[in-house]
């Protein structure tokens, strides 16, 4: 991690580390941390879209291998997050969830989960929105809350280790394929 975050800062520029806050258990907000993948001081919608000009060349490598959410294990040491678990959400957003979504906001958040294991499609089916926010609300928030749903239904140990062995195979596959975003 003492490697990516010098990257970081040779490519950006400082600070290496996104530190934003976002929705815990019981709706209680916490910092998340991140290596930083967007320019310094860049405006726009709360919702990372899979062309979004904001990330930086490092940046865009670095979320195409997941690589800048390893610093999510600090959240998890501290009790934050859980391995696997919805995806934290940001204040603002989480604000604007229609209010029967709103109940997923009671869990822990995990560093991996359904919709993290969706990201890159999520992000991508942003692209060329005109409101990329308020299509984020009305269509991918309910499928995204449906699959966490489906998890914490059977959130049992063998279904986290499932979970674990997916990210796995998701991080590697964004290894394999180098076509990906560049």
């Amino acid at each position: 991690m003492g490697l990516l975050a010098l990257l970081v800062r040779l490519t950006s520029g400082p600070p290496a580390l996104f530190r934003q806050p976002r929705i815990g258990a019981g709706g209680t907000e916490f910092t998340l941390y991140k290596f930083r993948t967007m320019r310094e001081g860049s405006a726009g919608p709360g919702v990372t879209t899979g062309a979004d000009p904001r990330v930086t060349r490092t940046g865009r490598q670095l979320r195409r291998l997941s690589l800048d959410e390893l610093p999510q294990l600090w959240n998890v040491v501290r009790g934050d997050m859980t391995l696997v678990g919805p995806r934290p959400e940001i204040p603002e957003l989480a604000r604007r969830y229609p209010p029967e979504h709103q109940w997923v906001f009671r869990y822990r958040p995990g560093l991996t989960g359904p919709c993290q294991l969706r990201s890159r499609d999520f992000a991508d089916r942003l692209d060329g929105r005109p409101d990329p926010e308020e299509y984020y609300l009305t269509v991918l928030v309910p499928q995204r809350v449906a699959l966490d749903s489906e998890f914490l239904a059977r959130a049992t140990t063998g279904t986290v280790l499932r979970y674990v062995g997916r990210t796995v195979l998701y991080v590697a596959s964004a290894f394999r394929d180098r076509g990906g975003a560049s």
